[in-house]
């Protein structure tokens, strides 16, 4: 395989685990901007009647205690808490599609906020699955460590063709 371009930051194996990682974080991304919409189509509606609907049509027992915390917990749910769960889901998706964009052009910044995102949620991932251990909290944990070791080699790679 022939060796990159002096201007290329990465190697192409390098490369792709980027791009890879950056198709990830924009899913993310265009997942959580699905969701902040959908909080905000719900400000005039009666989230109560909304969930006792749900429920039923879940067939499930309205008077039952689960179903009713959650018919209980989207009676209370207030238009300004709606607002401020939107405008942090946008901020949220802004940033995870920032970071892909980032990524997919190979900027150091972007490697920097992936590498320091991941890292971030390690130590609560280590303590959940000290607190209990499931297969979904340890793929979790994985993927997060493999995001985390090739944002670092990516960043070694570059400091070194420096």
């Amino acid at each position: 395989m022939p060796a990159p371009p002096p201007d290329t930051p990465h190697s192409a194996g390098a490369r792709r685990a980027l791009r890879t990682i950056a198709a990830v974080e924009a899913a993310k991304g265009v997942v959580v901007l699905l969701a902040a919409t959908g909080l905000l189509s719900l400000l005039h509606a009666d989230l109560g009647a909304l969930a006792a609907r749900l429920v039923r049509y879940s067939h499930l027992n309205p008077a039952s205690h689960y179903p009713q915390i959650l018919v209980d917990a989207a009676s209370h749910l207030q238009t300004p808490r709606l607002l401020w769960l939107a405008a942090g889901a946008l901020a949220y998706a802004a940033l995870r599609l920032v970071e892909a964009w980032g990524l997919y052009r190979e900027r150091a910044w972007a490697e920097w906020l992936a590498a320091l995102g991941g890292a971030i949620y390690v130590p609560i991932e280590l303590a959940e699955l000290l607190h209990r251990t499931t297969p979904l909290g340890l793929a979790v944990l994985t993927v997060n460590l493999a995001v985390v070791a090739v944002m670092v080699q990516a960043l070694r790679a570059r400091r070194v063709r420096r």
